[in-house]
């Protein structure tokens, strides 16, 4: 409401210049050629504002001026603060993105003033110099410096007040980068559907920015993918690629509708092959690409549980028989109906316990006493919402049993390169090994 007010009002007091792309680029606010968003939440519990992308430092100096937004943790942001304390900076918090953005700096406020030396020895004066500087000014030489020592998993974004801009991606490739370029636009992102939807691109014009690199866009237009460290195999964040992708990328789909057939094994122990009396649903609604592939390998049980029969029945099977068998497939119902306004891992912890109360709710009528029920989840990090919300309200459906299925391998510990849950006794892999330990008495 606040950004169209005050658009709304410059055309109201310039209903003349509605159409006039120049004059609106020199004097409407949120218009330009560059633009930097993040979408952000707190996995530690921090929503302030403090804690909000992009970051802004700020400086009378057009190519001194520096905004930054990024995916990342850095894991040794106390040895970086530290460098900073040691050339004589105080940086007004020890977060890891205001330690990196204030690095980025320091080495900007270095290369301007070698820069200002050398044009200023060829004897031009200090407002000509502007414009040169920023001509001139080595984004890759900045990068290099500022990322020397940075151990993490990042990518990072950045625009300098002039018109300059980068996205450096970690050597490790773990943070994702996606990049789309045309004659009229450079456009990155975390994620590849996002750019084929708002641009309307195949999939092969989706590029991943290199490990270890930087793409570099230079004011006039000019780009550029440079390396800035030396690339190591690629060690994605398996987590972000399960949890936090989106779901519509062909890459991701895929793995996840994998991960949903690779499980279905053990299901079949749990339910002693019995799939007759099973019904088998899923936690929505992430969870539901991972269910088609337990459907499919469900399916391709029974297919050849009923290819068997019938060759051993050989002639002697009815066709009224044959139609008993073929009419056998798995029972898939949709049994958990979630509250899409509601969604509890981005809920910063003092919420979270109030919101899984009442995010789910059931279809009755379907599940028998005698059934099994077998109900996936793409991922069970804390368990929060299926301790108390989903296995309380899947109970009231009385089945004979309930078997929970995580198609993700389970997250043992937090992982400081990749999405960090800070504590290792909130996972409840963690907790379930410690009531294994106590029920067997180790």
């Amino acid at each position: 409401a606040q950004i169209n007010g005050r658009l709304n009002k410059l055309n109201e007091d310039f209903p003349n210049k509605i159409n006039d792309v120049e004059w609106q680029n020199n004097n409407a606010p949120y218009i330009g050629n560059l633009f930097l968003g993040h979408v952000r939440y707190g996995t530690f519990g921090k929503n302030s504002i403090e804690s909000v992308h992009p970051f802004l430092r700020q400086s009378n100096w057009m190519h001194k001026s520096l905004i930054v937004a990024g995916n990342f943790n850095m894991t040794n942001s106390p040895k970086l603060f530290n460098d900073l304390i040691e050339i004589g900076q105080h940086p007004k918090e020890m977060t890891d993105t205001v330690t990196v953005m204030e690095k980025i700096g320091h080495f900007i406020d270095d290369e301007v003033a070698s820069l200002y030396k050398k044009i200023k020895e060829e004897g031009i004066n200090k407002k000509e110099a502007s414009p040169l500087i920023e001509k001139r000014i080595n984004i890759k030489k900045i990068l290099k410096k500022s990322a020397k020592n940075w151990d993490g998993g990042y990518a990072m974004a950045g625009l300098l007040g002039h018109g300059d801009a980068f996205v450096l991606r970690d050597p490790a490739g773990i943070r994702p980068a996606f990049y789309y370029i045309d004659d009229e636009v450079i456009v990155v992102a975390s994620e590849r559907p996002v750019i084929q939807t708002v641009f309307n691109v195949a999939i092969k014009d989706v590029k991943e920015i290199d490990r270890g690199h930087a793409l570099i866009i230079k004011r006039n237009g000019h780009v550029s993918m440079d390396k800035i460290k030396e690339p190591l195999p690629q060690k994605s964040c398996s987590f972000e690629r399960i949890y936090f992708s989106r779901g519509s990328d062909a890459d991701i789909y895929t793995e996840r509708k994998n991960l949903g057939k690779f499980v279905f094994p053990q299901v079949l122990k749990k339910i002693n092959e019995d799939i007759k009396n099973t019904v088998f649903s899923f936690i929505p609604n992430t969870a539901e690409t991972s269910f088609f592939g337990m459907r499919e390998a469900a399916e391709d049980f029974l297919n050849l549980q009923k290819a068997k029969i019938i060759l051993k029945g050989q002639r002697s099977l009815s066709v009224e028989k044959v139609k008993e068998i073929l009419a056998e497939r798995p029972r898939i119902e949709k049994l958990a109906i979630k509250d899409a306004k509601l969604r509890t891992f981005i809920a910063d912890d003092n919420s979270r316990d109030d919101l899984v109360a009442h995010i789910y709710d059931v279809t009755y009528g379907i599940v028998k006493p005698t059934d099994n029920l077998v109900i996936i989840d793409d991922s069970i990090v804390r368990g929060t919402t299926l301790k108390q919300s989903i296995i309380k309200i899947l109970d009231r459906l009385s089945p004979k049993k309930i078997v929970i299925v995580s198609s993700a391998p389970q997250i043992r510990y937090p992982d400081c390169y990749g999405i960090d849950m800070a504590k290792l006794g909130d996972f409840i892999a963690f907790r379930a090994a410690l009531a294994l330990l106590q029920e067997t008495q180790q």
